[in-house]
């Protein structure tokens, strides 16, 4: 067989094979599509029916939530008595005024201490520098419950127990979350503004206060948020060292006793509670997500 006759016969077979392969891509692309989409589904219904459960709950009176199935409508979706319940034994205005004189004090530490470390951590080369990273990245390992072990008889020694300074004290310090967001954030600040500032007589002090912490509004706003939210649903941390003293999440437990539970009233509070940071978070999302990749863009 000639040449020209041998490529004639490989032309149709070789368009074949590539016409398989393309088809086979195609439709390895729409299963990965359909997978993709079918596991957001899940992933949503896995989030979104505890919600709705909720929701429904909120609206019931307490021999309709005994009667009816979880996934069942209220009767009348006018029915605000729960809510109106929960304000009242509740004692919501003192809870929210606790909640939120913890919430501004213990960030507005948080911000000072993680952008003053992260300051220090980004512009300065020490010898521990390396291993005081390390050892943020460890504490983050500790289960919080095996920490109570040596927390609790300190909080209870400097005097701070069911006040509302123990939970300003076990807040307010800076997490990873914090110093990461910060530091990732300061990497696109050029040093050059530094040692500008610095040859005008500058010191650290002035530089940090006057040049970096003014260009760290993105971060600050961030971990505002992140741990504000935190803060605003811890219900551990308060319950244990402020039994007497009620925020916000400890609320809900007023309505649970030894004789049973008012999941009616419970429910009713758990949508109290989430509107304010869903909401928060509904309008501030896009400096959570630029606070974790800024850094990393400029």
């Amino acid at each position: 067989m000639s040449t020209t006759a041998a490529t004639r016969v490989a032309e149709p077979s070789g368009s074949i094979a590539k016409t398989r392969r393309d088809r086979t891509h195609i439709v390895r692309g729409r299963v990965a599509v359909l997978l993709k989409y079918v596991s957001l589904c899940v992933g949503c219904l896995t989030a979104m029916v505890p919600i709705l459960v909720v929701f429904f709950t909120a609206f019931k009176t307490s021999a309709e939530f005994k009667s009816t199935e979880a996934f069942a409508p209220p009767r009348d979706w006018l029915n605000f008595a729960n809510f109106g319940e929960f304000f009242a034994k509740a004692h919501v205005p003192a809870a929210l005024f606790n909640t939120a004189f913890i919430m501004v004090i213990s960030i507005a530490g948080t911000v000072l201490i993680g952008s003053t470390a992260a300051y220090a951590l980004n512009r300065f080369e020490f010898k521990l520098k390396r291993l005081v990273v390390g050892l943020f990245l460890i504490a983050t390992l500790v289960p919080v419950i095996t920490q109570q072990v040596a927390v609790f008889p300190l909080v209870v020694s400097l005097n701070l127990y069911d006040t509302r300074w123990s939970m300003i004290v076990l807040s307010v310090g800076t997490d990873i979350v914090s110093l990461y967001i910060f530091m990732q954030f300061m990497q696109g600040i050029p040093k050059e503004l530094d040692e500008a500032a610095a040859l005008d007589g500058a010191n650290h002090v002035t530089i940090f206060a006057r040049i970096i912490f003014p260009l760290l509004k993105p971060a600050i706003a961030t971990v505002v948020i992140i741990k504000g939210v935190f803060i605003y649903n811890d219900f551990y941390t308060p319950y244990l060292y402020m039994p007497s003293l009620s925020v916000m999440s400890t609320s809900l437990s007023r309505f649970r006793g030894p004789y049973g539970t008012r999941w009616e009233l419970i429910s009713a509070g758990v949508i109290v509670i989430i509107v304010p940071t869903l909401v928060l978070f509904l309008f501030l999302q896009r400096y959570i997500y630029n606070g974790f990749t800024s850094g990393s863009s400029k």
